[in-house]
């Protein structure tokens, strides 16, 4: 018995595989600074601190800021999400097993990508409020204030990831909901369930840590999280005659690390 794969059959499922990564696998990797091409277990992200101006003197030296420089360590990691294709059940089934292996094994990257960006997340230390209530108005402003208060830029690449309790939270204030304040075109339920409000992008996510009756919900800038990536979503399918079916392995080497602790504010909410 042949022990080769049509390379069409390769090609179409790698091809397959990365789409799915792309269009469906990750929700927050677009929404941080993020390397590529990496060579080695490590990387690293420089964080610039804050430049003061001053004055000089006619004809004398121009100060100089000393702007401090830190190089932010992010370690990589390898994840692999594989599984089996039975031959003859690609002929006994109405649905392309194929394709449906291929989104699965993308799905499960995506989640582990979101997952790595979240844990970067977590290590944040600046929180608004508490965890005696739900997500309400008070500590989203109190939030708001303290990402100005540290200069975070409001330069549209603000994001906040909260649960998607504290998305029927936020559907009922009239602030974020009523298109008397935030007017048509930024209604939350049109389309895509991600809607801009107080110059920040927000979006639902089932992937924030919960603790108890206790979910954690972040507000960011882009570039206080950085996410590298060594080797992109790749697929290596195998025959395996023995078994008369093809073994399909998906993976990927990342890692994510936080960059900049100012640009990030937790918000600990009560879910019941």
């Amino acid at each position: 018995m042949s022990t080769d794969i049509a390379k069409a059959f390769v090609k179409h499922f790698q091809t397959d595989v990365h789409i799915e990564y792309q269009r469906m696998g990750s929700k927050l990797r677009n929404t941080v600074r993020s390397k590529g091409g990496i060579v080695g277990a490590t990387t690293t992200f420089q964080s610039v601190g804050k430049g003061t101006a001053s004055t000089k003197a006619r004809h004398g030296k121009v100060p100089v800021m000393n702007v401090e420089h830190d190089a932010i360590e992010c370690q990589l990691y390898d994840y692999y999400a594989g599984d089996w294709v039975d031959k003859l059940d690609e002929i006994k089934t109405n649905q392309d097993e194929r394709m449906v292996v291929a989104r699965a094994g993308a799905y499960a990257l995506g989640r582990k990508t979101d997952e790595l960006i979240i844990d970067a997340l977590g290590t944040a230390t600046i929180q608004s409020g508490d965890d005696s209530d739900e997500l309400t108005k008070d500590k989203v402003l109190e939030a708001f204030e303290k990402l100005g208060d540290a200069d975070v830029p409001d330069d549209g690449q603000r994001y906040a990831v909260i649960g998607w309790k504290q998305w029927s939270d936020l559907l009922a204030t009239q602030e974020f909901a009523n298109a008397d304040y935030v007017g048509n075109d930024e209604l939350p339920w049109k389309g895509t369930q991600a809607k801009r409000w107080l110059g920040t992008l927000w979006m639902p996510h089932s992937g924030l840590p919960k603790t108890g009756s206790v979910r954690t919900c972040f507000w960011y800038h882009k570039t206080a999280i950085g996410h590298a990536s060594g080797h992109e979503v790749k697929s290596d399918v195998t025959w395996h005659g023995d078994r008369a079916a093809f073994f399909i392995n998906n993976m990927m080497s990342q890692g994510a690390c936080l960059i900049d602790n100012t640009g990030v504010v937790f918000m600990e909410c009560l879910e019941s």
